[in-house]
C-alpha cells in the first residue's frame, strides 16, 4: 500500500474522546489498549490534507469565514464522482456537525408533541435529539432474522399514517448494524413517506464507506417528489477521520424548507464552521480519493478478521459481515450476562472498550457496537485478550 494504516497513534492524554473515556472507565488499563467504542479511526489522516492544512497556515488569516468557490466545488464535484449524485451549490447549508442538522430540523420542521420516527437500534443521538426538544419518539424497530436487519415496512407505514408522526429520521447506511439499504429498499421508504406527507432527515455521513460488492443510492435520488420534503447530511468527518474539524454538508433541494432550516440555525447561531473545516474538507475530496480507497480495503480486511475470529475462536460472540460503515455489531446475548455484567467485565477484565449495545435502543440489549478503523495487527489483539479473559472467565 501507498498509505500507512499500520502505525499506532498513541492519543492517551490528547483529549481524544474516546481514550478519555477509556480510562474514566478504568484508569489502570493496560498501556498497549486502544478503545474500539467512539466512531473515529485509529489511522493517521491522509497526508495530503495534512500537508495541504500546513501550507494553508503558512497564508491563512484565520478570520471569519464563509463557503469559498474552491471549496464549494469540491463538494458538489464529490456527490458526483463518488455517488452519481447530482447537486447544486445552492442547495448546500453548513454546519458544524450532521447531530447539529438533526437537532435544527426537528425544531424547524416539528412542533413539541409531534412524532419522530426512527428505527432502533440506531445511533443515539437521534433519540436524544427528539427528547432534548420535547417531540415524542415513536420507534419502529428493524426486523432481525438471525443478525440481517431489514425495515419492517408495514409497521412503518402505520406509522407514518398517523397525523401526529410528522418527521423520519433516517440512516443509511445504516448505523450500528452495517446494512447498506438497497436502491429497492429505499424506493418502498420513499414511496411510504411521500404518500403520508413525512418529512425526512437522511443521516448518510458514512455514505462513503461501503464494503466491496455492495453499493450506496443517495436517498434523494430515488424519488423526486421526496425530494420536496428530505434534508440529506453528509460531511467529510468519517470518511477521511475529520470529525475535530466540524465540517457538515447538508443538502436541502426545496427552496423553501431550505429557509425554514436555515432560519433554525441562525436562531441558535449554529452555522458557522472555522476556516480550517472548510480548507480540510477542500483538501480531502480533490486530494484524498486514493487514500480513501485503500482505506476501503483495510477495513473490508478488518471486518472479515472479526467475522471469522469469533467464528473459530468463540462461536457464542457472533459477528455477521458488514455492508457498510466502519462499526461492527457483535452479539454477545448468548454469553448469558446482564447489560451491567457485561459492561463491568469488557471494562474491567478484557480490558476490551466498545459502545455498548444498549445506548442504541432496548433492541440494543446484550449486544456492542465496536470499532473497526485501527491497524489490524490492533485488533486482532483486542480480540485475543477478549476471547482469553472469556475463558478465565469460564474456567472459574
Amino acid at each position: 500500500m501507498n498509505y500507512d494504516f499500520e502505525t499506532r497513534v498513541n492519543r492517551k492524554n490528547t483529549g481524544a474522546a474516546k481514550w478519555e473515556q477509556m480510562y474514566g472507565w478504568n484508569p489502570d488499563v493496560s498501556d498497549d489498549v486502544i478503545p474500539l467504542s467512539v466512531a473515529d479511526m485509529e489511522f493517521k489522516n491522509p497526508p495530503e490534507v495534512m500537508e495541504g492544512l500546513k501550507a494553508y497556515l503558512d497564508e491563512a488569516v484565520l478570520g471569519y469565514t464563509i463557503p469559498y468557490a474552491s471549496f464549494l466545488d469540491a463538494v458538489v464535484e464529490w456527490q458526483e464522482k463518488r455517488h452519481g449524485w447530482q447537486v447544486e451549490k445552492d442547495w448546500l447549508v453548513h454546519t458544524p456537525g450532521v447531530v447539529t442538522a438533526i437537532y435544527s430540523a426537528i425544531r424547524s420542521l416539528t412542533k413539541p408533541g409531534d412524532g419522530v420516527i426512527v428505527f432502533r437500534p440506531v445511533y443515539y443521538p437521534f433519540g436524544q435529539a427528539i427528547s432534548d426538544n420535547k417531540r415524542e419518539e415513536v420507534n419502529v424497530p428493524l426486523l432481525n432474522d438471525n443478525g440481517y436487519y431489514t425495515i419492517d415496512f408495514e409497521a412503518f407505514e402505520q406509522a407514518a399514517a398517523e397525523p401526529e408522526n410528522k418527521l423520519l429520521i433516517f440512516c443509511s447506511p445504516h448505523n450500528p448494524v452495517g446494512r447498506v439499504w438497497t436502491e429497492e429498499e429505499l424506493e418502498k421508504l420513499a414511496e411510504i413517506c411521500v404518500k403520508h406527507g413525512l418529512y425526512v432527515v437522511s443521516d448518510e455521513v458514512w455514505y462513503d464507506l461501503i464494503m466491496p460488492g455492495y453499493e450506496h443510492t443517495v436517498l434523494a435520488t430515488v424519488n423526486e417528489e421526496l425530494s420536496k420534503r428530505l434534508i440529506t447530511c453528509t460531511a467529510p468527518s468519517k470518511t477521511f477521520n475529520l470529525a475535530g474539524l466540524a465540517t457538515s454538508n447538508i443538502f436541502i433541494q426545496d427552496e423553501g424548507l431550505r429557509e425554514t432550516f436555515v432560519q433554525s440555525l441562525q436562531e441558535v447561531r449554529n452555522d458557522m464552521i472555522g476556516a480550517l473545516g472548510y480548507k480540510g474538507c477542500e483538501l480531502a475530496y480533490t486530494k484524498s480519493e486514493a487514500w480513501l480507497d485503500e482505506l476501503l480495503v483495510v477495513l473490508d480486511r478488518n471486518q472479515r478478521l472479526v467475522h471469522e475470529f469469533f467464528k473459530k475462536e468463540y462461536p457464542k460472540i457472533k459477528a455477521p459481515k458488514i455492508e457498510g460503515t466502519y462499526v461492527q455489531w457483535l452479539d454477545f446475548r448468548e454469553l448469558g450476562m446482564t447489560d451491567e455484567e457485561l459492561e463491568e467485565f469488557l471494562h474491567m477484565e478484557a480490558e476490551f472498550f466498545t459502545d455498548e449495545g444498549y445506548i442504541f435502543g432496548k433492541e440494543g440489549s446484550g449486544y456492542e457496537r465496536i470499532n473497526i478503523a485501527l491497524p489490524t495487527d490492533a485488533l486482532e489483539e483486542a480480540l485475543e485478550r477478549l476471547v482469553a479473559a472469556l475463558k478465565k472467565r469460564e474456567a472459574r
